[in-house]
């Protein structure tokens, strides 16, 4: 299942469909679990928006003096972001797909992954290329959907899992190399209605952290 096309096609529309799906709560818990503040001096610290879309992640992170790289597999998806930053100097927009990330090993401080893991063929092997880029010191935080049956997120949405088993998440973490490791609640559900109208999904959203050592 190739979710390119469907979010090459609605990348004008993402910014309204993702304040439909979840809060900025999301974003606010993921910087926490990877222990950034507003208050610190980030300037020196470097990211990967992986699964980028068109920024909830990496406007937060600009926001907070960090530098992204934000990567996405939809080239629409990237020019949406680059109409937001322009030529921005803290933002480095690369096209690439989860099993061969553009990012060099070792080369940033920070991966974060938002509502990617999911459309990803091997998660596994997905966590495995996030934790490669990872300086050794370096935080993984993927914030994602628990397992849930809602069949329509799959056919309509192209979600290719149907969410995910924290334990699973857990020793993907670890099976990476990664280093206390947790597997939490954000503490708010990801929301959306079938085309019809006639399905609504209400799925809690995890985020899990881990650090390279």
């Amino acid at each position: 299942m190739n979710s390119k096309p469907y979010f090459d096609e609605i990348a004008q529309q993402w910014d309204t469909l993702r304040q439909s799906f979840f809060s900025d709560n999301v974003r606010t818990k993921a910087f926490a679990v990877a222990g950034l503040t507003n208050n610190a001096d980030n300037t020196a610290l470097s990211a990967a928006d992986l699964g980028a879309g068109t920024s909830f992640i990496t406007e937060g992170l600009v926001n907070q003096g960090v530098r992204v790289i934000a990567v996405d597999q939809s080239e629409e998806m990237l020019r949406a972001m680059q109409r937001k930053f322009g030529t921005s100097d803290r933002v480095d927009y690369r096209q690439g797909n989860a099993d061969r990330l553009p990012v060099d090993a070792a080369s940033v401080d920070y991966a974060f992954a938002n509502m990617y893991l999911h459309h990803v063929e091997s998660p596994a092997d997905a966590i495995g290329e996030m934790a490669r880029i990872l300086k050794h010191g370096g935080r993984l935080v993927i914030t994602d959907l628990d397992e849930h049956h809602f069949e329509f997120l799959r056919t309509e949405q192209h979600d290719r899992w149907m969410g995910f088993k924290r334990e699973d998440v857990q020793a993907w973490f670890e099976q990476a190399g990664l280093r206390d490791v947790a597997v939490d609640c954000v503490g708010e559900n990801c929301c959306a209605s079938s085309a019809c109208g006639c399905q609504q999904a209400s799925v809690s959203i995890f985020v899990a952290s881990g650090q390279k050592v």
